[in-house]
């Protein structure tokens, strides 16, 4: 585990995947991130697909290509670039074994850096091919709700900074696998607020379709809060494990989308993917205040 630290804050990060796995308050002694055994992740980071693919498959050119859900970032050793007291480093290249699932050369390097409450999480995908490069790149980070244990999970909501008045999530089917089904529906949310209850997720995961740029968990029972700003991410997904009732949501910024069920996409047309031109570089950032 490698750690960044100030005088408000101290982060543990997991080389493999590159995982937020802490983020202490070191003044009242609590972690904001989630770490119980009910679900055993904590802060994935999702590249180079977001979700499943149609059958675990997609097609590049009319080859078919395997792809596991979320891709393959997060079951990989990450190298360390740079390591300082308040920022840290993190590289990620193709190799053999990304090239089955993915036959393209790829840079992905992630900085994170501590500044004062908030910890900035930076995402640079290089391509260094003479074609242009189609990729997802999501974050997944569990947050403890309550926070600090100050109420229920019932007592907090999230609230969405947002052009749009009422906001619409993609429709999920199961099969067993969670797919979209090509429908958008209303959301729970009431205007920009949504109250959070483990029912409202009974479905799974709510991946919102009008662009959001920050979220904020919080509670009026609660001395603490956690504000993400998500304006480089056309989307932002919520999560917590269905039928569970645990105490943690995922807040998630979204650059792709899963697969419509039934639908093998073409990766050079894939809805919702980040397209990055030859010798480009794609910068996507999202900083989280903890407060």
């Amino acid at each position: 585990m490698l750690t960044i630290e100030n005088d408000v804050l101290k982060v543990v990060i997991d080389q493999k995947g590159a995982q937020l796995t802490h983020v202490l308050n070191k003044k009242d002694g609590f972690d904001y991130i989630w770490n119980g055994k009910e679900w055993a992740k904590h802060a994935p980071i999702l590249f180079p697909a977001i979700g499943r693919s149609t059958d675990d498959h997609y097609l590049f050119g009319g080859k078919e290509y395997p792809m596991p859900q979320h891709g393959f970032a997060s079951a990989y050793e990450f190298e360390v670039c740079d390591h300082q007291k308040e920022e840290l480093k993190l590289q990620f290249k193709q190799n053999d074994e990304t090239r089955e699932s993915y036959p393209f050369d790829f840079t992905l390097t992630i900085t994170f850096t501590l500044k004062q409450n908030q910890l900035e999480v930076r995402f640079e995908v290089d391509n260094p091919n003479e074609q242009e490069l189609s990729f997802a790149l999501g974050f997944h980070p569990a947050f403890n709700v309550p926070i600090n244990g100050e109420g229920t999970f019932e007592d907090y909501e999230v609230d969405f900074d947002t052009k749009a008045e009422q906001l619409h999530q993609f429709e999920i089917i199961k099969t067993p696998a969670p797919y979209r089904d090509g429908k958008v529906i209303p959301s729970a949310a009431k205007g920009r607020k949504l109250p959070l209850t483990h029912q409202v997720f009974e479905k799974g995961l709510i991946i919102f379709t009008e662009k959001i740029d920050a979220v904020t968990l919080q509670s009026p029972k609660a001395a603490h809060s956690v504000h993400l700003d998500t304006e480089d991410f056309p989307y932002v997904c919520l999560w917590t494990k269905e039928g569970a009732d645990l105490p943690y949501l995922c807040i998630e910024p979204f650059y792709g989308l899963p697969d419509i069920a039934g639908q093998k996409q073409e990766l050079s047309k894939k809805e919702g993917n980040c397209h990055l031109a030859p010798e480009k570089i794609k910068v996507l950032t999202c900083a989280i205040n903890f407060a």
